[in-house]
């Protein structure tokens, strides 16, 4: 009978020992290794069953864990309330809802889980149903629940309501109630609720100083810590973090020697804090002096690694990992792909057995950001879960290559989409053109209920300065105005250019004085204004000014001043610019400074002058500097040049007609009827078909568009009759006959 009961001690020892080490490797994310003990255990009681479950849902292996419950011999309630905490833990609402619906029974823990399924999820309704069915409404644990729903959504009266209707408080209760506010940046309400409370714990001082830490406040953060009784781990490190968030390394470092224990957690936080400040050697230091390591350690280590550009070294830490972590897995992809190396970027990714959604989306936009399109999206069609951003992410990928069809598609299947997913769109048309169907996005997002942000207004003004359509800028001007973003510098920038390139000169002026603090952009908006509308002089005085007043000038703002030089006929002023640039400024000429010096010599007919800068060039000439050549020489018609130029650039822009007809009409106006016909051949030998012209107009808050021989137009015959009025008119003679193009 001993033995007999030695035996079963042993036993029952043994799957403890076995269920405890699978408890332990899962939360450090071996879960390979947690796999491996599973499975050579000789015996399993559903406790094994149940933590390998939450072994698989917390590392994202979703499909096991209910592959695993589907096929256990026994379950228990624990078994059910694990597969709903899996489906919880991976925002899979409907999957949880229906095996809760299966429970042959629950208990006030599968009621709690199915309530924070809701919430956090946003289903405050529905969590306010379920919650209305529970069988017991005396326990504090599900009103907790709904609760922290209610804040976390920011519905705080709704949360203080239901909290007041608490038939019983615990700590825990009041405690939920006052993190709705300190993370949700309300800490006026949240210390007004703190100093109500007639019972705190470490938990509630901590919520207080990280809150005021989350706005900014490091010195009420630093009082109130200073008053916890008795503060623990989580409080150290959460000040300590505060200090580190605003470069205070010093004092976090002082506050960690101050520790009275310092665990782990502690030791990761400060290592981070040295990362995040860019003192890679102080944190490298720190991490060879801890006592134990977790996976958070290597991983930290390694971005710190990565963020020098020592990626040998992040590698050889990361093979040193006593076992490999998804987390830092993908620090050391993130760190090849800073450093273009895709293929060991791929290969990492390869050997990876379990990735989380973050892995999968740096993967992706590695290979978006390479513009190999193909390749990202064949992983994103692999990809079981996709989060939001790996649908921006794609979205982006493809307006960066122009590909803008198939951004729109990935745009349309998405289900749910936020500012980012619009703003892809929206500056991903206006970047490839679609200037029209950019703004029509613009109202779209307003219609489907979407606040424009900063950036989402810029690219509407950016579309709205192409089209010259003054009326609809006016308007998001006043946009702008009622959604607070009259301040910030990169909608000013934005309107500065706007109505520049409208022609209302005197509201950019206007704008540039209004903007309390200017960048070099702003300088650079206005200069650029004053160029496009031939203000050269004007220019000139803003550049002047600029200097005085302190401010450098980068390549953006010489291109900006030598092209209102140029257009001008500032020549002299432009040459001396060009020099500046170059000796004082130390700023290497770009292939867009010298097409505007070519510009400006050819204008004034100093073509040899030109063509000679054009030959000394240290960089390669581009279209437009061959472009600009061509052009003057047209003007001054001088055909051999021209010809030298036109032949570069029909190498350079084979497809592009406007460069053939510019070179055929040059050797017309000669009479060389030859070269014209030569010209026409090579024309149609590489395939350049002539681009119907298009104009448009801005009417009573429409843009109307005019396309060349078009018949869909439906007044073109009146359209035609005016233009022939208008023309005789102009040459004060009687209506002549005019083809309409």
């Amino acid at each position: 009978m001993k033995s007999r009961l030695k035996s079963v001690g042993e036993h029952g020892s043994y799957i403890f020992r076995h269920n405890l080490k699978i408890t332990q490797l899962g939360k450090s994310g071996q879960i390979d290794e947690a796999i491996k003990v599973f499975q050579q255990m000789t015996h399993q009681n559903t406790v094994t069953h149940n933590s390998m479950i939450s072994v698989y849902a917390k590392n994202g292996r979703i499909s096991d864990a209910r592959q695993l419950f589907d096929g256990m011999p026994h379950r228990n309630i624990v078994s059910w309330n694990s597969m709903i905490a899996a489906y919880l833990h991976n925002d899979m609402v409907e999957e949880a809802l229906h095996l809760f619906d299966k429970m042959p029974a629950r208990d006030l823990y599968s009621w709690t889980l199915m309530i924070t399924c809701y919430t956090r999820n946003g289903k405050l309704a529905k969590a306010k149903d379920l919650f209305n069915l529970l069988p017991y409404k005396w326990n504090p644990v599900c009103w907790n629940a709904l609760v922290a729903g209610y804040v976390k959504n920011r519905q705080f009266d709704e949360a203080r309501r239901l909290f007041d209707e608490m038939p019983a408080k615990d700590l825990v209760s009041w405690n939920s109630m006052l993190s709705g506010y300190t993370r949700n940046g309300e800490m006026r309400l949240g210390l007004q609720f703190f100093e109500e409370m007639a019972e705190r714990d470490v938990v509630s001082w901590n919520l207080m100083v990280d809150g005021f830490v989350e706005v900014s406040d490091l010195n009420s953060a630093w009082q109130l810590f200073e008053k916890i009784p008795n503060p623990n781990t989580v409080s150290w490190v959460t000040m300590l973090c505060g200090f580190a968030r605003f470069g205070k390394i010093a004092e976090a470092r002082r506050l960690f020697d101050q520790m009275p224990v310092r665990n782990v957690v502690a030791w990761n936080a400060m290592i981070a804090a040295y990362v995040q400040n860019c003192q890679v050697d102080e944190a490298i230091s720190l991490f060879m002096e801890m006592p134990e390591k977790n996976s958070i350690s290597y991983t930290t280590v390694i971005n710190g690694y990565v963020r020098m550009g020592k990626l040998d070294e992040a590698r050889q830490l990361l093979n040193q990992m006593p076992y490999r972590n998804v987390a830092a897995q993908t620090a050391m992809i993130s760190g090849y792909l800073q450093n273009k190396r895709m293929d060991d970027a791929r290969k990492i990714f390869s050997q990876i057995s379990t990735r989380d959604v973050v892995c999968w989306n740096t993967i992706i936009a590695g290979y978006a950001q390479c513009g190999r399109m193909d390749e990202a999206l064949l992983l994103f069609k692999q990809m079981a879960k996709k989060d939001i951003v790996s649908w921006n992410t794609m979205i982006t990928g493809y307006a960066q290559v122009g590909q803008m069809d198939a951004a729109i598609k990935i745009f349309e299947e998405m289900k749910e989409k936020n500012i980012v997913s619009w703003n892809s769109l929206i500056s991903g048309l206006t970047q490839n053109g679609s200037y029209l169907d950019a703004l029509k996005s613009f109202m779209l997002m307003g219609h489907e209920g979407h606040k424009p942000d900063q950036s989402t207004l810029a690219c509407g003004l950016s579309a709205c300065a192409h089209l010259a359509a003054l009326q609809l800028g006016v308007q998001l001007h006043q946009l702008v105005m009622k959604s607070g973003y009259a301040t910030d510098l990169f909608v000013s920038n934005a309107l500065i250019t706007m109505y520049a390139k409208c022609g209302s000169i005197s509201s950019a002026e206007l704008l540039f004085k209004d903007i309390d603090c200017f960048d070099v952009v702003s300088w650079n908006s206005l200069i650029a204004a004053y160029a496009l509308n031939g203000n050269g002089r004007e220019a000139l005085k803003l550049f002047q000014k600029m200097e005085v007043e302190g401010v450098a000038p980068d390549e953006v703002t010489f291109v900006g001043i030598l092209s209102a030089c140029s257009h001008a006929g500032l020549i002299n002023q432009g040459l001396k610019l060009f020099q500046s640039m170059v000796k004082a400024y130390k700023i290497g000429p770009l292939a867009e400074h010298y097409a505007c010096m070519v510009d400006l010599l050819g204008r004034a007919g100093r073509l040899e002058e030109a063509f000679q800068l054009v030959r000394e060039m240290k960089i390669k000439a581009n279209a437009g500097i061959w472009g600009a050549l061509l052009g003057a020489c047209r003007i001054h018609g001088n055909l051999e040049l021209a010809k030298l130029a036109a032949e570069q650039l029909l190498e350079l822009e084979p497809h592009k007609t406007s460069n053939y007809v510019l070179l055929s009409n040059m050797q017309a106006e000669m009479g060389r009827w030859d070269e014209v016909a030569r010209v026409r051949r090579l024309m149609k030998e590489r395939g350049a078909e002539k681009q119907p012209g298009w104009s448009w107009i801005e009417l009573q808050n429409r843009m109307h568009a005019f396309l060349s021989e078009d018949p869909a137009q439906p007044r073109a015959v009146e359209l035609c009759h005016l233009l022939r009025s208008l023309t005789a008119h102009m040459g004060n003679t009687a209506e002549m006959p005019l083809e309409c193009f």
